[in-house]
């Protein structure tokens, strides 16, 4: 991973707050991202998470405070925050009526970009949907859907990606796909904010980790500081037994990607 101990904070938010009528979802929230780490925010539904990352993509306005992106203000430059950003929403934002790689290409020369055949294949190969990249997306699999949907956003290599609840509604093998997926940007020095209200994707993914509650973070800090906030487990011998999710991959392993594929 990219080093950050001398750089600026990809993302800074200080006393933001947000009010819908009578409605606060947020009440003054402050945090800082380091360039090309994990940041996950986490909170369960309504805490306001979605609001907070709509704030950041500059596609809503905060009432009162200040954050920047990639060093631009989203209020004062909105235009400079968009081009350093991508944001992938709860819901896949492809066109099912198209391949895989049409949908690269359209983003490719929506966004200006030259050799957009080039691009779409090389992100075809980087997201592991080479030999599926000349079928409709509608025959995609949820974790094939969201591996497009992440790879058109990273078209142009926008410093920092927004995954807002990037595993929702995804079945365990899907998940993990993601999960390898996000890891991989890190490595490579992009900046990930990531919503989530699920406690295990937070900790195989996050660098640090805040928690939004009530329109507020709570804490914030890395896995292991975050533990410490509860007294010091006890050491006792029980037997362990497998989750539901160790069960289930140990049992499919990766036949259920490849049954997916052979059903379409």
């Amino acid at each position: 991973m990219i080093s950050t101990e001398t750089r600026e904070p990809a993302i800074r938010v200080q006393a933001i707050t947000k009010s819908f009528k009578d409605l606060h979802v947020l009440r003054g929230v402050d945090f800082d991202v380091a360039a090309g780490s994990i940041f996950a925010l986490l909170g369960s539904n309504g805490a306001g998470k979605t609001t907070l990352v709509r704030i950041l993509s500059t596609l809503l306005k905060a009432n009162t405070g200040t954050a920047t992106v990639h060093g631009f203000d989203v209020s004062s430059a909105p235009g400079e925050v968009r081009r350093s950003i991508s944001l992938t929403g709860q819901f896949a934002a492809i066109d099912d009526m198209l391949t895989g790689r049409e949908n690269l290409v359209l983003v490719a020369k929506l966004r200006h970009m030259k050799n957009p055949g080039t691009i779409a294949d090389d992100m075809l190969a980087r997201f592991s949907l080479t030999d599926a990249g000349n079928r409709r997306a509608a025959t995609y699999s949820g974790g094939m859907r969201r591996r497009l949907d992440i790879a058109m956003s990273l078209i142009g290599d926008p410093p920092i990606i927004f995954l807002d609840e990037p595993t929702t509604g995804l079945d365990p093998q899907a998940r993990i796909e993601v999960w390898q997926t996000v890891k991989e940007l890190a490595k490579g020095g992009t900046t990930v904010l990531l919503t989530t209200q699920y406690l295990d994707e937070a900790e195989q993914l996050a660098d640090r980790i805040a928690i939004l509650h009530n329109g507020r973070i709570i804490q914030n800090g890395t896995l292991a500081e975050l533990k410490q906030l509860l007294p010091s487990a006890k050491i006792e011998y029980v037997e362990k037994q497998p989750t539901l999710e160790e069960v289930f991959l140990a049992l499919v392993g990766d036949d259920a990607a490849s049954a997916g594929e052979e059903s379409r």
